[in-house]
């Protein structure tokens, strides 16, 4: 039996003043197409997880956001087909610039208690609970 690739992805709850969590949807032509996802990414070699999520929320959404404005939460994991993945998730309040899709097809401001209506990669769900209870 040959050993799964292990992924470390880091992964954030933008939170606004209304409460509302970010979400962004997979693009066409990824794997999970269409799922909507905490914004994040892979941790790359050198990287701390949480360097790699200031670099991703740049790359992905435009926005700037310092480690001291990163509260670490929760972690979920999950054993796909062709890999593991573990993903640690931050909260994140405070951050600079304006929120755009570079690279989601779409971006929606949920409220927690409406998360679960979104569908997701089944690393996500599980995360959808604890915010929704915590927030």
């Amino acid at each position: 039996m040959s050993e799964k690739p292990f992924l470390l992805v880091a992964a954030c709850a933008l939170i606004d003043a209304d409460g509302r969590v970010l979400i962004a949807q997979r693009p066409e032509g990824k794997q999970l197409a269409g799922l909507w996802e905490f914004p994040g990414g892979k941790v790359e070699p050198g990287e701390t997880p949480a360097r790699a999520l200031i670099r991703e929320l740049k790359e992905e959404l435009g926005i700037d956001v310092t480690e001291a404005c990163l509260a670490p939460f929760v972690f979920t994991t999950h054993d796909y087909e062709s890999f593991h993945l573990l993903m640690p998730l931050w909260l994140c309040r405070r951050w600079s610039g304006v929120v755009k899709a570079h690279e989601h097809k779409a971006l929606a401001w949920v409220k927690p208690n409406r998360l679960s209506d979104y569908p997701m990669p089944p690393a996500d769900e599980p995360l959808v609970a604890y915010l929704r209870d915590f927030l």
